[in-house]
């Protein structure tokens, strides 16, 4: 699944577009390096989002095949460092 997806899906960042733009900016990072949004992602992938106030990092558990609901987007991903 590509990062800009995965990030929406998750609910890391609310819209795709926003997703897109920050990963532009250089505020998002994959296993350590700078990620585009069309960056594939894998399952133990470490993903870095720098905030304007914070910088939070999770760790990818499950690619979804599709949409799942706000109760199910906390199981996609463990949160290593807020």
């Amino acid at each position: 699944m590509r990062l800009d997806k995965f990030l929406k899906v998750s609910r890391l960042i609310k819209r795709r577009t926003v997703a897109n733009e920050v990963s532009d900016m250089g505020r998002v990072f994959v296993n350590g390096n700078p990620a585009k949004p069309a960056k594939k992602l894998n399952v133990g992938d470490t993903i870095e989002i720098e905030y304007a106030t914070r910088t939070l990092k999770v760790r990818v558990i499950k690619i979804p095949t599709t949409n799942v609901s706000i109760q199910g987007a906390p199981s996609l991903y463990e949160v290593i460092a807020d």
